[in-house]
């Protein structure tokens, strides 16, 4: 059973009494008899793809000569960590088909079947095997290779390191290493709504790099290394950074829009903007149409299955697809600079329009989200500075006069009737159903108040102690509203 990024089994395969070509003639046709997908093929070689099953999300089988000994490998195309035995499968059935054909051809037929692919074989490099897209995952020799830039990935593991870097302060900080709470992410530059539509428009870029949890930050890291290594070699550094900042922007403008009050964080957004873009390439000509079919399939079914799993509460699916979508767009916009890989003013010009458009878009909708819930709390601070004059009347000096009091009362009464109108105005924006159940309550408290300081007038103005059941009546009721907001 393989266990890894992406599982694999490898075995040597001698090459007993048989030319090199024999032995690749003998190969193909042990792939053909399995229904394998023959793409790549030179001197040296082949790649081929199982076909998609149950059991398995195809693999790349990959079949090198070198000398006296065939250099076997199946390789998993999707991000499964374990494959159940199937790499080990693929190998044994090649070895099991190729002894059953070995002895089936002359050494005549296998000279004229080979006549008959040299041509293609000579149209074809030596280092056809390179050309796998999974061959970039040869550069994690360990553990620490992830964390490593290096050619053909270097963005991912800068982003990577900055990621984990970024949680590791907020741990040394004192945050929650498995279940933060939503004031700690806020703080650290979560995306939420009354707070990023307040002028805090970072948010959109920090929330990218911001994790809930231990866990949540594992699975987003084994995400990206996977597409990072898939997709890194094609783009090269600048289109992979700029395509990761992007897509992840605009994720997080599609979490503004759809949610209210979610503290939305993570690298979730950006990492499905990248495999956007690798599903757009895969529709087009850029990678070999055998490698594409399987790596399609692989992908549809990640994205697939994350999508619907991103309809359970506590998961940002507004962020998923939006950045899946920017994702495809950049992919496609991407595609004439790939094909004219040697024009570099083509690329930085596709970069930079790309940047202008996306974040104009972002811009735009970013000023046209109503943000009801940053008024509300601008208005809750605006109801505390009222609620605190209001009851100046009970900071009074005992020996204080009469008409003083009667006075302050008075213009307690004033700022109260001013807090009933505010909370009238503010009950009318487009809030969540609690808000508006509290803002009753808030209601009622102030029509207590207002209550109880006309009866303090009436006992002081007619100097009687008739209403002091009346009063005592609204405090308690005042006190218990108190207490269920608090609640």
């Amino acid at each position: 059973m393989g266990f890894g990024l992406t599982p694999k089994h490898n075995k040597d395969f001698p090459v007993e009494n048989m030319t090199s070509e024999q032995f690749l003639i003998i190969a193909i046709e042990t792939a053909e008899k399995l229904n394998w997908d023959i793409g790549h093929i030179s001197e040296a070689g082949f790649i081929a793809y199982t076909e998609f099953s149950m059991s398995s999300w195809s693999e790349e089988v990959r079949v090198k000569i070198d000398g006296n000994v065939a250099s076997l490998k199946s390789e998993c195309t999707g991000s499964q960590i374990i494959d159940w035995g199937k790499n080990k499968e693929n190998i044994n059935d090649f070895i099991y088909m190729f002894n059953e054909l070995k002895d089936k051809y002359t050494h005549e037929e296998l000279e004229q079947k080979y006549e008959e692919i040299k041509p293609k074989l000579a149209h074809e490099e030596k280092d056809a095997l390179s050309k796998s897209p999974l061959s970039a995952k040869e550069k994690l020799t360990g553990f620490l290779s992830v964390f490593k830039p290096t050619k053909g990935y270097f963005v991912t593991p800068v982003i990577i390191n900055i990621n984990i870097a970024v949680f590791i302060l907020m741990i040394l900080m004192g945050v929650n290493a498995f279940f933060p709470d939503g004031e700690s992410l806020v703080k650290w530059g979560a995306n939420f709504r009354p707070s990023t539509l307040d002028g805090e428009w970072w948010r959109l870029i920090t929330n990218c790099f911001l994790h809930i949890g231990v866990l949540h930050l594992l699975m987003n890291m084994y995400a990206l290394i996977y597409i990072g290594l898939l997709l890194e070699p094609y783009l090269g550094k600048a289109r992979f950074a700029a395509a990761y900042l992007l897509t992840g922007i605009f994720a997080s403008v599609a979490s503004l829009c759809w949610h209210d009050l979610t503290i939305s964080a993570g690298a979730s957004g950006a990492i499905f903007g990248m495999y956007g873009v690798f599903l757009a390439m895969l529709t087009t000509n850029l990678i070999e149409k055998s490698a594409r079919k399987a790596l399609m399939t692989s992908i549809v079914i990640f994205v697939g299955y994350n999508l619907f799993n991103g309809f359970k509460d506590g998961i940002d699916n507004a962020a998923h697809i939006g950045g899946l979508i920017s994702g495809l767009v950049i992919g496609y916009a991407y595609f004439p600079g790939l094909k004219k890989a040697k024009d570099i003013k083509l690329k930085y010009i596709t970069i930079g329009i790309l940047s202008v458009v996306i974040l104009s878009v972002s811009v735009i909708t970013y000023n046209q989200i109503p943000n009801d819930i940053g008024k509300y709390e601008s208005g809750m601070k605006e109801f505390s500075a009222m609620e605190e004059k209001a009851m100046e009347v009970y900071k009074l000096p005992e020996n204080i006069s009469n008409e003083k009091i009667l006075s302050e009362v008075k213009n307690g009464l004033h700022y109260w009737d001013e807090s009933i109108k505010l909370l009238n105005e503010l009950d009318r924006l487009n809030l969540p159903e609690e808000i508006h159940e509290r803002n009753k309550k808030m209601l009622q408290y102030c029509d207590l108040r207002v209550k109880s300081y006309n009866l303090i007038y009436k006992t002081i103005s007619e100097n009687t102690n008739i209403y002091r059941q009346e009063i005592d009546e609204c405090n308690n009721q005042i006190e218990n509203i108190i207490n269920e907001l608090n609640e």
